[in-house]
């Protein structure tokens, strides 16, 4: 019971979180609002961008490494898709090509840093973090870039603003499909492939992987590419959603993405922890966060409520039995 208690801690949060949440909604006309299915989906759509981030972070997290850029790439890759739209008139899909080619560019050059030069990946992703974001200001000339759509000059292609829209008769929203793929994908990568090995491996013990044969730098630099990838692709979303490009957006939503990967159970230490804890964690932070607006709960008190939650998950992970492996 205690070994099932720790692998699925943060399967288990997100079912109390989520009976906590039905018991103290407040109700309209006779329903539960938490339960609405607009409602449900919105917390899914709040959290799509964190979420994204999250699992790249979890990969980096895995190898016993963190990433403080991504919230930067993000405000990097939502300006660049304001501007390749609105003022270079390019497609959709050669924007979008062209900010995730920044986004991987900007990932495999810190993983380089890390793998071939030794230096801490906190002090790498640190710099990395002030990197971006300067970068996203030069760029956008310190101002935000609003997206407009229409088929004039400085404006952009109309089907870029689906990002913003829902789908499956209006329930759906298009960010939250594209946070599930996301997280499809990389529980599918870390659990058939051989790169998934190498990765919990490292993280597990790095001279014994190295040692072992395991391609260490290698993929460090991959870890660090797909996590950047996935910072550039939030920004695309984000953009998407507010119509919007500011070369400070995406500020903090680096510690909101640990968070969701602390929640979920993944050892900052490296070689424990899953994709699917990382999800149960980011959407326990998203109905905890729902519930409590529902009921006007004061914005300080929410934060004082979700730091416990990160606490008692981290507590959770240091009387974990170091032989229970991943989850």
């Amino acid at each position: 019971m205690a070994a099932a208690l720790f692998k699925f801690q943060s399967l288990f949060g997100l079912v109390l979180v989520f009976v906590a949440a039905v018991l103290f909604s407040p109700s309209k006309n006779g329903e539960l609002v938490f339960l609405n299915s607009q409602n449900l989906f919105n917390v899914v759509r709040s959290i799509s961008e964190i979420g994204i981030l999250a699992v790249g972070m979890t990969l980096v997290i895995l190898i016993g490494g963190i990433d403080l850029s991504v919230g930067s790439v993000l405000g990097l890759a939502s300006v660049g898709a304001a501007i390749l739209l609105v003022e270079n008139d390019l497609g959709v899909a050669t924007a979008v090509l062209a900010v995730l080619a920044i986004g991987l560019g900007f990932g495999l050059l810190q993983g380089f840093a890390v793998a071939r030069f030794g230096i801490q990946a906190f002090i790498v992703t640190l710099a990395g973090m002030q990197i971006a974001r300067g970068l996203a200001r030069i760029w956008s000339g310190g101002q935000g870039i609003s997206i407009t759509y229409g088929d004039g000059p400085e404006q952009a292609p109309v089907v870029f603003s689906l990002l913003g829209e829902r789908t499956f008769n209006g329930l759906v929203p298009i960010p939250a499909l594209i946070f599930i793929v996301v997280a499809a994908l990389a529980v599918v990568l870390l659990r058939v492939s051989a790169f998934s090995r190498h990765v919990y491996a490292i993280g597990g013990n790095e001279k014994a992987a190295r040692l072992s044969g395991v391609p260490v730098n290698r993929v460090k630099i991959a870890v660090f590419g797909i996590c950047g990838l996935l910072a550039a692709l939030a920004g695309i979303v984000h953009a998407g959603q507010l119509n919007f490009g500011a070369p400070n957006d995406g500020a903090m939503y680096e510690l909101d993405a640990i968070a969701a990967v602390v929640i979920g159970g993944t050892s900052l230490m490296g070689g424990r922890g899953s994709v699917v804890g990382t999800v149960a964690g980011a959407l326990l932070v998203g109905v905890l966060r729902n519930i409590l607006a529902l009921n006007n709960i004061d914005s300080n008190i929410q934060l004082l409520i979700i730091g416990l939650v990160i606490v008692l998950a981290a507590g959770l992970q240091r009387l974990r039995p170091a032989s229970m492996g991943s989850s």
